[in-house]
């Protein structure tokens, strides 16, 4: 079952975004020759009448793609020239690239709206509503119905931002600041190390409200602040990963995914949705950043050809995508072996 759930995981979460490049590109008349989820050998394969796409499904489940022509910048003789995406204009360029980001993050928040209708949405996810009293928070002033908004100085306004901030700082104390009865208080917390399923972790011995309601307009509003709250910890995991205050062996690649997915499932369905909701978030801010070989590298070099008035040169820009794609074949591979590590270290 877990199996079953990681491909659907993944097959739906790369299927959004291909989805987005492949109905953009079909609009704009662009020529595509495959249309593909997942990676590596053919599975199977098929044409529907009067379409030149091959529809495809391959082995690996950990990626897709939209093959289409003049996407490399290098022109298809065999294709007409107006049925190439290098020839097409700047809006429909830019339109096909940014499409898969933006069918990402609209089926998150459809999910997330889907998920808070059934399981209600947080009331107020950084209320204390628990302390531990075998901890050193035990013995300060902090109360149950004080609420947090900063750790060691840094706002956190959501859950999301809280998790981010401990991470950083695990195994060191934290100052605290909590909203306590209309007055904002400071106070040092020191971790504790404890051991559960022969795993070490640093606690810090206070627990957060999990109430939760339920409505149209509550399950709206949760989906789009849960999708802000989420970009807002990923772009604070960037910028921690870049400054060194994270290291590179806390990202996960598929077989970090796969224990998720399998934890998940033992929870219900509607946890497979959130997570499907959570790494589409994850793909579109990723693909987002305006690095080589992700389309955020593609948008850049659109935003730069608007602004300078003329093309870059497609040889650089290739070479400059070809050295991205390297980049990121290497991480994936040191992603992957720390995931393994993980496992059977």
């Amino acid at each position: 079952m877990t199996i079953i759930y990681f491909i659907f995981v993944l097959g739906v979460t790369v299927l959004i975004h291909e989805l987005g490049h492949f109905i953009f590109a079909k609009r704009a008349g662009v020529y595509i020759y495959e249309f593909s989820i997942g990676m590596g050998p053919q599975l199977f394969k098929f044409k529907r009448k009067n379409d030149e796409t091959t529809y495809s499904v391959r082995l690996l489940p950990i990626g897709g793609f939209v093959s289409m022509a003049g996407e490399d910048l290098e022109v298809d003789k065999k294709i007409p020239s107006d049925k190439q995406l290098c020839n097409k204009g700047w809006v429909d360029r830019f339109l096909v690239m940014f499409a898969g980001i933006a069918f990402n993050f609209i089926l998150a928040i459809i999910i997330l709206f889907i998920v808070g209708l059934f399981n209600g949405a947080p009331v107020n996810q950084l209320e204390i509503a628990g302390i531990e009293q075998n901890y050193q928070i035990a013995e300060t002033e902090i109360k149950i119905g004080d609420v947090i908004t900063e750790v060691n100085g840094k706002k956190v306004r959501s859950y999301e931002q809280l998790t981010v901030e401990l991470a950083v700082n695990n195994s060191k104390s934290i100052e605290l600041t909590v909203l306590s009865e209309g007055v904002e208080k400071k106070y040092t917390i020191e971790p504790t190390l404890i051991e559960k399923d022969g795993i070490e972790n640093y606690v810090y011995g206070f627990s957060l409200n999990n109430e939760k309601e339920k409505g149209l307009i509550v399950s709206l509003k949760y989906a789009f602040r849960k999708t802000g709250d989420l970009i807002v910890q990923m772009c604070s995991i960037i910028k921690y990963l870049i400054t060194g205050k994270l290291e590179l062996n806390n990202l996960s690649g598929p077989i970090g995914i796969y224990q998720v997915v399998d934890q998940a499932r033992t929870l219900g369905f509607l946890n497979i949705l959130y997570l499907i909701a959570y790494l589409c978030i994850n793909v579109g801010f990723i693909n987002f950043i305006p690095f080589p070989a992700f389309d955020g590298g593609r948008i850049l070099f659109l935003i730069i050809e608007k602004i300078k008035g003329s093309r870059v040169n497609p040889k650089v820009e290739n070479i400059i995508h070809s050295i991205g794609f390297v980049l990121l074949m290497i991480l994936m591979i040191f992603v992957t072996f720390n995931d393994i590590l993980r496992i059977f270290g």
